[in-house]
C-alpha cells in the first residue's frame, strides 16, 4: 500500500474473490454462478434500451423496483435496488451499526460482513457455529446488535426454517436483523413474509445465484418503508446513480419470466441432490445444502490437496483455509455435463491418478 493510504484502513482485510482464472477452459464451479444463461426476456429487455445510456439511469430505479415489490407482494416503497446486494449489505451496516449496536454475524459465514464492518469502523461480534455448523440460534437471540445471518448459509449451506428466523428477528426488537438470502430460492423459505409483521427486518436478495445476473450486478432488499428510507438516505449521500440502466431493464426483465427462472432452479435442485448422493456413495461427508453449492469432506484426504488437483485436471471449486473448514471444498452446482465432469475427476483423485 502507498504511504497516503488512511491510517484508520490500516488493519483492513478485504473481501477475496473467487478465482476468474483466463490460462484454460476449466468446468467452472467456484463463484456459485447460474450455469445458465439470462432469460431470452433479459437480451431483448437490454438491446432495446442501449440507445438510452446517453442519459442518466432512473436514480429511483422505479420499474425494477416496481418489478420486485409486485412479485413479492409488496409496496414500492418497501424496496431497494443496489449494485449487487453486498450494495445493499453494506448500506445497512452502515446505517444501523454503532458502538451502540455492533455487527453481530457467525464465524463461519460470508466473508464480507467482517469487512463491511471493518470499513464502516463499526464493532463486532462473533458467533460461533455449532459442532455440526449449524447456527447456533440461542446464542444469536441472546447477542444484542445489529445481526446478520446468511440463510441459507455460506460457505455451508445450512438454512434455517423460517420460524427460527422469527425467533431470532422477535429476540431483537431494538435493533435491526438481516436475513441475506443469496441463495434461499434452492429449496430455502424467504422470510419476506415477516415484513409486514416485524418492522426491525431487512430482507437481502440478489440476482447473480438464481436469476443468472451475475455480471449483471443487482440486489435487492425488502423492510418496512421506514428502514427503506433509512437505506435510501445512505444510498443517496454515496451513489444516486447506483444501477445502470441496462441493469435496471435487464431485472425488470428477469423478474417477468417466472416460467424460465423455476425451470432452471428445479434443475439445479436436481443437480445438487445427484451430486451429493455419488459424492456420499464414494465416502464424503455432505453437509445438508439448500444452495446452488454443497460442502464436502472425506476422511483422509486434504482439502486443500483435493482442490489443487481438480484444478489440474480443469475443474474449478473452492477452497478455504481456516482451521474448522479446511478439509471441506464448496463446489457450486452446474449443468448435469459440469458435474459427471467434477466427478469423474474426483473419481480419478481418489484412485491415484
Amino acid at each position: 500500500m502507498s504511504k497516503f493510504f488512511s491510517k484508520k484502513h490500516g488493519g483492513l482485510v478485504a473481501y477475496t474473490p473467487g478465482e476468474q482464472p483466463k490460462d484454460r477452459g476449466y468446468v467452472k464451479l467456484n463463484t456459485n454462478e447460474s450455469p445458465f444463461p439470462p432469460s431470452p426476456f433479459v437480451s431483448a429487455a437490454v438491446q432495446a434500451g442501449a440507445n438510452g445510456l446517453n442519459l442518466y439511469c432512473d436514480p429511483e430505479n422505479t420499474r425494477v423496483n416496481t418489478a420486485i415489490a409486485n412479485y413479492y407482494g409488496v409496496q414500492k416503497n418497501q424496496v431497494i435496488t443496489g449494485n449487487g446486494s453486498d450494495e445493499i449489505l453494506n448500506y445497512a451496516v452502515c446505517a444501523f451499526c454503532d458502538d451502540t449496536s455492533p455487527l453481530v454475524f457467525a464465524d463461519i459465514t460470508y466473508g464480507f460482513y467482517p469487512v463491511f464492518a471493518k470499513i464502516n469502523a463499526v464493532p463486532t461480534k462473533i458467533i460461533p457455529l455449532k459442532e455440526d455448523f449449524s447456527i447456533d440460534v440461542e446464542a444469536f437471540c441472546a447477542e444484542q446488535g445489529t445481526v446478520v445471518i446468511a440463510n441459507p448459509n455460506a460457505p455451508t449451506g445450512i438454512c434455517l426454517s423460517l420460524e427460527t428466523i422469527e425467533k431470532i428477528v422477535a429476540a431483537h426488537k431494538n435493533s435491526v436483523v438481516i436475513i441475506d438470502e443469496a441463495y434461499v430460492d434452492f429449496g430455502g423459505e424467504s422470510a419476506v413474509k415477516l415484513v409486514e409483521k416485524y418492522e426491525n427486518l431487512l430482507v437481502v436478495q440478489t440476482f447473480s445465484k438464481s436469476r443468472s445476473l451475475a455480471g449483471g450486478r443487482l440486489g435487492f432488499g425488502i423492510a418496512n418503508e421506514k428502514i427503506i428510507a433509512d437505506l435510501n438516505t445512505v444510498k443517496y449521500s454515496l451513489n444516486p446513480y447506483n444501477v445502470n440502466t441496462l441493469t435496471q431493464l435487464a431485472g425488470e426483465a428477469s423478474m417477468q419470466d417466472k416460467g424460465y427462472f423455476e425451470k432452471n432452479v428445479a434443475t439445479v435442485i436436481a443437480n445438487r441432490e445427484y451430486t451429493v448422493a455419488k459424492l456420499e456413495e464414494m465416502g464424503f461427508e455432505v453437509l445438508p445444502s439448500k444452495a446452488n453449492f454443497v460442502f464436502a469432506r472425506k476422511s483422509g484426504l486434504d482439502g486443500g490437496e483435493w482442490y489443487v488437483r481438480l484444478k489440474e485436471k480443469g475443474v474449478l471449486v473452492r477452497h478455504f483455509t481456516s482451521e474448522r473448514i479446511k478439509d471441506f471444498n464448496r463446489v457450486t452446482i452446474g449443468t448435469k455435463e459440469q458435474m459427471d465432469a467434477f466427478l469423474k475427476a474426483t473419481k480419478e483423485i481418489l484412485q491415484g491418478e
